[in-house]
């Protein structure tokens, strides 16, 4: 009986390499507006790895990351910082056990987060992942304003994904399979709403109350296969991306 351990779905990768993937795969899924967006991943030594300014995530490689420390410096790599850095640190200055996080404006999330709707998911595929999405409806200004970036961090709350009005999404996790997941499950989300509104229909789930209760509570690293999946779509799609 074939077990479908990580080792024999996606070789193991260092948090460089899942970085580089994470950004990859996001691209495909519509995390494509141009130069903009970030991830970063909490090394847990007072420094975050982080995809730089002027490279497109569809051309991320990982010699092109940096690192930076927490207050936005670059300590490693020849690249400069994104612009809208601040976003990420005020989020891991106030959430320090936060492990990895993305920001970026893909069309679906973001055209709801404009017209201050969070829609419920409307099918299974829509609600994995889990986690509590908010809108953060007071927009002051661009992220690259560390008030402005402390501001939205705060108003997330506890929360694990953000529709930004006037900007984006934002989404956490602990890995990035579970940034992944969730980043992808959220797009189709808002996606779904979209169509569902635009073809007349109101935004009630038909999807049962007790299995979004038990999805909501995912952490977003159940669904083995999924992000393995995709990774494995960007390494055979350019064999030599990790050399």
């Amino acid at each position: 009986m074939f077990e479908p351990t990580p080792e024999k779905l996606l070789p193991d990768l260092s948090p460089r390499e899942e970085l580089v993937l994470l950004a990859r795969t996001l691209w495909r899924e519509g995390y494509n507006d141009h130069l903009a967006g970030h991830i970063t991943c909490n090394l847990g030594d007072g420094t975050l790895l982080c995809n730089p300014w002027l490279v497109l995530w569809c051309e991320l490689r990982p010699h092109q990351l940096i690192r930076i420390d927490l207050a936005g410096n670059v300590v490693e790599g020849d690249w400069p910082a994104p612009p809208g850095i601040p976003l990420h640190l005020a989020l891991h200055e106030a959430r320090p056990d936060t492990t990895w996080a993305m920001h970026n404006h893909p069309l679906y999330g973001t055209v709801l987060a404009d017209m201050g709707v969070v829609p419920p998911p409307m099918d299974q595929s829509s609600a994995l992942g889990g986690g509590q999405l908010v809108h953060v409806d007071e927009y002051e200004g661009g992220v690259n304003s560390m008030e402005a970036a402390r501001s939205a961090v705060a108003k997330m709350g506890e929360a694990d994904l953000a529709l930004l009005a006037g900007h984006g999404v934002f989404v956490l996790g602990s890995t990035a399979r579970a940034i992944h997941q969730r980043a992808v499950a959220l797009e189709q989300r808002c996606q779904r709403a979209w169509h569902v509104l635009a073809a007349g229909g109101e935004l009630e789930s038909p999807v049962a109350s007790w299995w979004m209760d038990r999805i909501a509570r995912s952490d977003g690293n159940g669904f083995h296969g999924f992000w393995e999946a995709m990774a494995r779509q960007e390494l055979n799609a350019d064999p030599g991306l990790l050399d």
